[in-house]
């Protein structure tokens, strides 16, 4: 497929232009114009860049890009490095923050909700349609502990769980992938007896032990490996690419 055609395709399906982000998504970095080959990953580190050269692909595809807002603007240092790596390999980057985040079916919060079997009731941002953080609930209580291990087993990852003063029994949970720590406050405006983020803040500690409720840091990269697995693979499905998800370990 052409690159720009694959680029429209990815738009068509995840909407970029209805929400505000921090970074530009869509085709980042033009390479080949014909793209048969796609690496898919989380971060667009130079390990996986490499990881792209050696598979001799022709586009990447990720959900932490570049360009971010705030960053510096000249291209220098690591940035000069990556992004001669994938120009002088010809390989597309394709980059999807937000919009893959809160994407209904192949979401970072909609693959979470599957693995936790949390029926998902609606975004915590209620005058946002494509709120980021969401909450639903589980079919039965369970408790903090129990909610852990179902954490750890399907991320792979110890999970920090914050539970002074919270409910016995979890059956209401609020979530947001990545760094959603401070939607924290609008899960406890609404009652919600859990929230699970990816990253977690100092204050954040505090806050979950002040408000009473249950807080799980289940890692950044942890809770955003499963929408660009599942993007890759719609594409592979629906578009036939040859798609290869890598995953480079990152403990945060």
């Amino acid at each position: 497929m052409n690159n720009l055609k694959l680029e429209a395709a990815l738009n068509e399906l995840l909407s970029p232009h209805l929400i505000k982000d921090y970074c530009p998504n869509g085709l980042q970095v033009e390479g080949k114009t014909q793209v048969n080959k796609i690496i898919t990953g989380v971060t667009a580190c130079q390990a996986l860049i490499e990881r792209a050269i050696e598979e001799k692909a022709d586009a990447l595809l990720v959900h932490h890009g570049f360009f971010w807002k705030g960053e510096p603007a000249e291209i220098r240092g690591m940035k000069f490095r990556r992004i001669k790596a994938l120009i002088e390999n010809g390989i597309n980057l394709y980059a999807y923050h937000l919009p893959l985040d809160v994407h209904p079916e192949l979401g970072n919060n909609a693959k979470l909700a599957q693995m936790l079997e949390l029926e998902v009731i609606g975004g915590l941002e209620e005058a946002n349609p494509r709120s980021v953080a969401m909450y639903g609930q589980l079919d039965k209580a369970i408790t903090g502990a129990e909610l852990a291990s179902r954490l750890s087993i399907g991320l792979h990852r110890e999970p920090l769980h914050i539970g002074d003063n919270a409910p016995t029994e979890i059956k209401t949970v609020g979530w947001c992938t990545g760094g959603g720590q401070d939607y924290i406050d609008l899960a406890a405006q609404k009652g919600l007896d859990a929230f699970i983020s990816g990253e977690i803040s100092e204050r954040t500690v505090h806050i979950a032990r002040e408000l009473g409720i249950h807080y799980f840091a289940a890692g950044h990269h942890a809770t955003e490996r499963y929408g660009v697995k599942a993007l890759g693979e719609w594409l592979a499905q629906e578009h036939q690419f040859d798609v290869t998800f890598i995953d480079i370990d990152n403990p945060v």
